[in-house]
């Protein structure tokens, strides 16, 4: 037996159904089609969500960029993870206006500053914590997402896609922008590119996936969930699912995703717990060869995020996973080459290498 079975073992999932999806991660179409994302443009290479680590991960050679969104207070789309400005990450460099009642910005929330306060922000003044290979971009300001799709364009990488991320918060809706006019500035944003046809859109917040598909029907979408967010048991529908109650899918995440309209593909946590790894006490893995075989028998993708451990890696790819967002796409497309998947295509600035 390989150590790759050795490793699926681990999940406990049944063994009659663990060999084929295994197989066909090998040899078949799920394997020839791997989507490689990078997760924030891959925060293990470089400074996360920074044009130099999106341009990086063009030109090791990636399937798709992956990235946050969040709206100002004067309605500009930025590309980051956090809906309140983080200490760790940003700190203040002096305020906008002599006496601006904002300042400090770190603290505050996205929604609640203008573009001209947040790119006061030096948001490349450390390494991130935990991410010691990390190239940190020097003075970083953070972007908008018309910068991010004006650098794909540069690339000419027409075969990249960008996985864009609508964080809404919908636990705490107070703390970003309103949902309806959160998608809609993502949207125009992105029509207003001419790249549309390479954009895929991810939400935790089911109602925002809802709300795209009826500005965009024909995008693809891209449902993810912690679990935690199904709340699966408690009374009523979660505020995550966009009016779904995973209880009367009698809490399959796959059967209560399948009924949002133009969805393509799952995004679940590929465990428990989130930063675990396969050979761990107590691990399991969530999107398991079972939740593969579920989702692909009604033509859903499966993507886990955001796995960077190279052996719970191989554990995920020997289930058949379509896809893995990771903070290290250049860890993961060397497993690529040693397993003989196709390797997606590097690009480089204005199309030459």
């Amino acid at each position: 037996m390989s150590v790759r079975h050795l490793l699926a073992g681990l999940a406990l999932v049944p063994a009659l159904v663990l060999p084929a999806t295994a197989q066909a991660a090998r040899g078949g179409p799920p394997q020839a089609r791997f989507d490689l994302q990078a997760h924030r443009g891959g925060l293990g290479m470089t400074t996360e969500e920074s044009l130099e680590g999106f341009g990086k991960a063009m030109r090791l050679g990636v399937s798709t960029l992956e990235l946050d969104t969040q709206i100002t207070k004067d309605l500009k789309v930025v590309v980051n993870h956090d809906r309140q400005i983080s200490g760790v990450k940003c700190r203040d460099t002096g305020p906008v206006t002599p006496g601006d009642p904002m300042y400090p910005y770190t603290g505050k929330y996205i929604k609640d500053l203008t573009l001209a306060q947040i790119k006061t922000l030096d948001c490349g003044y450390q390494q991130l914590p935990g991410f010691p290979d990390q190239e940190v971009v020097k003075g970083f300001r953070m972007v908008e997402l018309k910068d991010v799709l004006d650098l794909v364009k540069s690339y000419h990488a027409h075969r990249v896609r960008l996985n864009i991320e609508t964080k809404v918060e919908a636990g705490a809706p107070e703390q970003t922008a309103p949902r309806e006019v959160f998608v809609r500035r993502v949207y125009e944003e992105i029509h207003r590119s001419g790249i549309e046809r390479q954009v895929t859109i991810e939400s935790f917040d089911w109602g925002a996936l809802k709300a795209m598909h009826r500005l965009a029907p024909g995008w693809p979408l891209v449902a993810l969930t912690n679990y935690d967010f199904l709340q699966v048991g408690r009374p009523g529908a979660s505020p995550w699912l966009g009016g779904i109650d995973a209880d009367d899918y009698g809490g399959d995440f796959v059967k209560a995703a399948a009924t949002i309209p133009g969805l393509t593909t799952l995004s679940p946590n590929y465990g428990f717990p989130q930063s675990g790894k396969v050979g761990d006490p107590g691990f399991r893995f969530y999107s398991d060869a079972a939740m593969v075989a579920e989702a692909h028998a009604r033509g859903l993708k499966v993507v886990p995020w955001t796995c960077d451990d190279p052996a719970t890696v191989e554990a995920l790819m020997d289930f058949g996973v379509d896809g893995i967002i990771t903070d290290y796409p250049d860890h993961v497309r060397r497993i690529m080459a040693d397993r003989g998947m196709r390797l997606p295509r590097p690009y480089y600035p204005h199309g030459r290498p």
